[in-house]
């Protein structure tokens, strides 16, 4: 075994936690090739490897992001213009907040500010979509190849997405009290060493306690599909046969609410069953930048035509890189 592949499947993958977890539940007399030992297992493997890689994917981010505070982003943001402007701002998305509930705020912050709402709306975009959290996750579960491709997928989608939105002069539509909002640029005071790591303690307390509930859910999700759902049945609906999965599957997540953290373990119960590996990404993506909580809090910063627009973008987007991937996924997987 490479250094990489035991990166992979030991320290990412935690496949060591796996075996543990099997072998104590067999002594505890549970047949873990049966649907409840089999469920049990999936259950505390998933949501007890996905808890270590989110805090220390947590902590490590909260470092990053303790250099890059609102207002040193903006004026980064400020010295780049055009599709330039749009690829910093969607590469500064990956190191925010994790969910697009807790994107929004910033991307007001950045929009009163001034910044070209193209530029803000990349970063809308890719925020949820392909935070560095999402890259660590996929890679423990699908691979590097996956999750290097997925992450430059979003960030494309997050780049074009905001460049249209600016071809089409779309300042109009958002809301007043964001467009004539005070202009008050703070410095922001510099931290010290231990600053920066009680502020990452923090962080990883505050964002735990807010996903924890979704990544159960998630889990318990992927672990009654990964033992009870019936491959035919999954197949039918997301396999290779059904050329609408894509756009099924895009148009399920939208209304749903959860994050990177609690779809993934759905998407690797959806793929073991056989679903195509384009559909499961699509739904990924929707879910995590289009759910219904979050589109609701944009609603309140901009006008109904320029949400159907940023909706209808983000949805094309998402299906066309899914089928993409339905294509091409025998060089991913």
């Amino acid at each position: 075994m490479g250094i990489w592949q035991f990166i992979q499947d030991q320290v990412l993958g935690m496949k060591w936690l796996n075996e543990l977890i099997g072998r104590g539940l067999s002594m505890m007399g549970l047949d873990v090739g049966e649907r409840v030992g089999g469920s049990v297992r999936f259950f505390l493997y998933d949501m007890l490897k996905i808890t270590v890689l989110l805090c220390c994917l947590i902590f490590v981010i909260s470092i990053i992001q303790s250099y890059f505070p609102p207002e040193r982003s903006k004026r980064i943001l400020g010295r780049f213009h055009g599709v330039g402007a749009n690829i910093v701002s969607a590469l500064l998305g990956t190191v925010t907040p994790f969910c697009s509930c807790s994107s929004i705020p910033l991307f007001i912050g950045f929009t009163s500010a001034g910044l070209p709402l193209g530029v803000t709306f990349s970063f809308l975009i890719s925020s949820p979509m392909v935070d560095l959290g999402s890259l660590i996750l996929l890679m423990s579960i699908f691979g590097a190849k996956v999750a290097v491709v997925y992450v430059v997928v979003g960030l494309m989608i997050a780049v074009a997405g905001g460049a249209v939105i600016e071809k089409l002069h779309m300042e109009p539509y958002v809301e007043e009290f964001i467009r004539k909002a005070g202009r008050v640029d703070i410095e922001a005071p510099a931290l010290t060493v231990r600053e920066r790591v009680l502020y990452a303690r923090e962080q990883v307390a505050s964002t735990f306690r807010k996903v924890f509930p979704y990544i159960l859910i998630g889990v318990g999700i992927g672990a009654v599909i990964h033992n009870w759902i019936p491959e035919s049945w999954v197949e039918t609906v997301l396999g290779g046969n059904n050329p609408f999965g894509v756009i099924l599957a895009t148009l399920v997540g939208v209304p749903m609410y959860a994050d990177i953290f609690g779809t993934i373990p759905v998407a690797e119960a959806l793929l073991y069953k056989g679903a195509q590996f384009g559909t499961i990404l699509a739904f990924m993506m929707a879910v995590t930048t289009l759910s219904l909580p979050s589109m609701i809090m944009l609603r309140k910063a901009v006008k109904p035509r320029l949400l159907a627009l940023f909706i209808g973008i983000c949805t094309i987007g998402i299906i066309i890189v899914g089928y993409l991937f339905q294509w091409f996924q025998f060089f991913l997987l």
